[in-house]
């Protein structure tokens, strides 16, 4: 059996080494993913606690922004309202209750 075995690996020596160099480049491809991947958690770790109180931060500042732009409409708003009163004041009105 031993006998068999050893005639067999010499005559597809070939083969074997081809098998062997296959399994060698998987494994290292796996391995090389498997960094990468570790690489890659670790950057969005990273990011996630060192970003989350900068995002936070520039959130509130948005936030701020966006109230007093709220702020500015309003009272540009009623401005306009204000000024639409005083135009249609003097206008005549017609029969059925709308303006010339």
């Amino acid at each position: 059996m031993m006998t068999i075995a050893r005639s067999w690996i010499k005559e597809n020596s070939t083969l074997i080494y081809f098998l062997i160099g296959q399994l060698v480049v998987i494994i290292s491809a796996g391995a090389g993913f498997l960094s990468y991947m570790v690489k890659l958690e670790t950057r969005v770790s990273t990011m996630e606690t060192r970003g989350a109180a900068f995002t936070v931060g520039r959130m509130d500042s948005f936030d701020k922004r966006i109230t007093v732009l709220e702020g500015v409409i309003k009272g540009n708003t009623d401005s306009i309202n204000t000024i639409r009163e005083i135009m249609l004041r003097d206008l005549p009105k017609t029969k059925d209750g709308g303006r010339q």
